[in-house]
């Protein structure tokens, strides 16, 4: 297996890379459940950091720059602190006020998980609002539409996909979602002391939550055809319209590209 990123250059053109997918990440272990959703998390941001670093270089292109891995580095670290400072410790210390107020931790669980998640909620609406986030995520439309029309065996025109949502079953869009309600319910049946605890705690289970959240959205994901399973998704699915967005037919052509380089690499190992 390959994954294949496209990125348009600033004259126009589209430039395509592929790397092979290492048989570490889809081993034996992918099969093993909850350690799997661990290892997609694993190799999920692998290939993306080598994905931003690539684009990143072709944007800069233009402008004669390289953009090289320990800039990439310093951004995904201020990323991070921000992240942690806005989605853990804020509504952490919150949620600590109020069971401080109600004497009762299950509450100050409960309204932390909650305010974490209208946090950001908000925070995917604001960053919406730039222009070239909505670029960002018109791509992310295309890639979505692109995937579709492919596992629905459809030739991958510009007319046949414009016909799929943005919105897919299997999204990271959704898997963030599912991580907060995930932990929404897991944390109420989890003591706030002592202080170390109530912080640690959050890291400590962050695996478990992730495995668990991985393994709910494979499951909606190859049992979509049933009722009770696309109810379930549905808050998944009304996420993605705020991360996605209809994408113009320069953006489809990108997709497509990345798709197809793909899809022959695989053709290719498969005959050899």
């Amino acid at each position: 297996s390959n994954v294949s990123v496209a990125v348009r250059r600033p004259d126009g053109s589209i430039v395509d890379r592929s790397d092979p997918i290492n048989p570490f990440w889809t081993g034996p272990l992918r099969s093993v459940p909850l350690l799997r959703g661990i290892l997609a998390l694993g190799e999920t941001f692998y290939f993306g950091m080598r994905a931003l670093l690539f684009s990143a270089n072709v944007a800069a292109e233009s402008e004669n720059e390289e953009i090289g891995k320990l800039s990439i580095i310093s951004m995904l670290t201020t990323a991070t602190i921000f992240a942690v400072v806005v989605f853990l410790l804020i509504p952490l210390f919150l949620g600590d006020l109020i069971g401080n107020y109600f004497s009762s931790d299950i509450l100050a669980n409960v309204f932390e998980g909650f305010l974490r998640l209208a946090m950001f909620l908000l925070y995917i609406f604001l960053i919406g609002l730039m222009p070239d986030v909505k670029r960002v995520f018109m791509y992310h439309g295309a890639e979505h539409m692109t995937v579709h029309a492919m596992e629905n065996g459809d030739p991958l025109t510009t007319e046949n996909i414009r016909s799929y949502p943005t919105a897919h079953p299997r999204c990271g869009t959704a898997f963030l979602l599912t991580v907060m309600v995930i932990a929404i319910i897991l944390f109420i049946f989890v003591p706030r002391d002592p202080l170390w605890w109530l912080i640690s705690s959050r890291i400590i289970l962050l695996p478990i939550i992730a495995s668990l959240s991985y393994e709910f959205i494979r499951f909606t994901g190859f049992h979509s055809s049933k009722m009770i399973v696309r109810l379930f998704a549905l808050p998944n699915l009304a996420l993605q319209s705020l991360t996605t967005r209809i994408p113009d037919d320069l953006q489809i052509e990108v997709a497509v590209k990345a798709m197809n380089v793909a899809k022959e690499i695989d053709d290719q190992n498969e005959n050899n």
